[in-house]
């Protein structure tokens, strides 16, 4: 039992590092390319911030074991509203005044209502997968259309990615950092899903729980370190958006990997209790953060505390669940 729960620690801690070398090597190579600092942010950094949980969703299919994926890209979502945000506002409130974020939060809302679409029939198949990867492609071409225009109308999110994203350094050291980033992203994702897979086992619960709790919240840790920097540092836009993108990778493209690579029925617990609980901290997120028509949207510390102490309920009611 010691053995996996080590490598599930390892793991985990290995996850976020490789995860960070990958950011700062794709964004240092990109940038030393002439890329601009918004693109960068809203492609590069919102894929690298998902990029454990694609790992780790990739290697637990094909390790027969898509109910960990399934969880993880789920959980991921819940953790980043709940636990991520809710953590971020308590730092300090955020302001949403980017037109950008303004624009990604009905995408999100859609994307999400999509995917509880796909999933309606009880299966998530390869045709479901196939849509989400489409969905991901139109994303990205989205995203590049955004991202010229806030290069020609100054946007907030602008500003805060200028600062954020890594200064260009020699291209052969970002290829390097990528290249570490990238193996090492591999090696921690072997040592995660199969640590989590034999205390699953031993525990007798399901890949889907763990994936929901360990897994998900580990995976998440590389958006908390990042948001709640940016809500320290008053880049409001940056905290925001940093969730915003990975909650779209997860469920575009984490989402869409084991309909793709192992199809099949789901378990009734993510119909029943785990998309409705992400479908409502989505629009609750929506409501919150868009405001009104003249106002900028605000999370505001006591909203946060609402979204921790609604992420700790649903942690409750996991667990009550999965031993009942």
């Amino acid at each position: 039992m010691w053995l996996p729960i080590i490598a599930i620690i390892g793991g985990l801690a290995a996850l976020t590092w490789s995860a960070d070398r990958f950011v700062v090597g794709a964004s240092g190579l990109a940038r030393g390319l002439g890329v601009s600092p918004l693109l960068i942010g809203l492609t590069i950094v919102a894929f690298g911030t998902s990029a454990p949980e694609v790992f780790v969703a990739v290697l637990a299919a094909l390790k027969g074991n898509p109910g960990l994926a399934i969880g993880n890209a789920i959980g991921s979502n819940i953790a980043n509203i709940g636990l991520v945000l809710g953590a971020s506002a308590l730092v300090a409130p955020l302001l949403v005044r980017s037109a950008i974020l303004r624009r990604e939060f009905p995408v999100l809302l859609l994307v999400t209502l999509l995917g509880f679409v796909l999933i309606l029939d009880g299966t998530l198949g390869r045709i479901d997968g196939a849509l989400l990867l489409a969905g991901l492609v139109a994303l990205i071409a989205w995203l590049l259309i955004g991202a010229k225009r806030g290069q020609i109308e100054p946007d907030r999110l602008g500003v805060d990615m200028e600062e954020a994203v890594p200064t260009p350094s020699s291209l052969s050291r970002s290829l390097s950092l990528l290249v570490v980033g990238l193996l090492l992203l591999l090696l921690s994702s072997q040592a995660l899903v199969w640590g989590a897979v034999e205390i699953a086992g031993a525990l007798g619960i399901s890949d889907l729980v763990i994936g929901l709790t360990i897994v998900a919240i580990g995976t998440s840790l590389p958006e908390l370190a990042t948001s709640i920097t940016a809500a320290w540092k008053g880049e409001n836009e940056l905290a925001i958006g940093n969730v915003l993108g990975s909650n779209l990778f997860n469920l575009l493209a984490v989402l869409a990997v084991p309909g793709v690579i192992a199809p099949g029925a789901l378990e009734n617990a993510v119909l029943i209790r785990d998309y409705p609980v992400m479908v409502v901290l989505t629009l609750l997120l929506f409501f919150l953060a868009l405001g009104r028509r003249k106002a900028p949207g605000t999370v505001r510390r006591g909203e946060g505390a609402l979204l921790l102490t609604l992420f700790a309920a649903y942690l409750v009611l996991l667990g009550w669940t999965a031993t009942a």
